[in-house]
């Protein structure tokens, strides 16, 4: 769904599940700026059955991310968010700080040719997606701190049944 950190789509994630929905029966897994228990709350309001949480596990002390990329994402917004296909030849979305650490223009990337996809995996020094760009979601903005994932999972089942209450259900 369109937000999600790392390869992403373009489509709202509203607009997603209820495609999916069509013709998809089955249990269907969510992602996309989902980084608190209102937006677990609210992927299961559209119809899905599960939230798939990413880049708020980057941020947490026990990730086994580099410390500037944990630092990056709680630094971030979503406006610090560049949707690309540069790097791997599908699009995803990437911080703007690892860009402009790599040397590149985050503003003025060209266009990936889509039969030249390599996941990263390029050689000599040429930056890397997930080495040296890093990728993170639109919802970085709603990630101001480190905590642990045993803080992390406690807070979202906190957030989770406040919204729950907020809304009557």
């Amino acid at each position: 769904a369109a937000g999600a950190g790392g390869h992403a789509g373009a489509l709202s994630p509203f607009a997603l599940v209820g495609e999916i929905r069509k013709f998809f029966k089955g249990p269907i897994a969510l992602s996309g700026s989902i980084a608190t228990g209102d937006a677990v709350l609210a992927a299961q309001a559209m119809g899905a059955d599960f939230a798939y949480i990413g880049s708020r596990w980057l941020a947490t002390k026990e990730s086994n991310v580099d410390d500037a990329y944990r630092q990056a994402i709680v630094e971030s917004a979503a406006a610090d968010i560049i949707y690309t296909n540069l790097f791997t030849g599908v699009h995803g979305n990437y911080l703007k700080k690892s860009i402009l650490a790599a040397g590149l223009d985050p503003e003025n990337l060209p266009v990936a040719d889509k039969t030249a996809m390599n996941f990263g995996s390029g050689s000599g020094s040429k930056a890397k997606a997930w080495r040296d760009i890093w990728g993170a979601g639109q919802g970085v903005g709603l990630m101001h701190d480190v905590p642990t994932v045993a803080e992390m999972v406690t807070r979202l089942k906190s957030e989770y049944d406040a919204a729950r209450k907020r809304l009557a259900i």
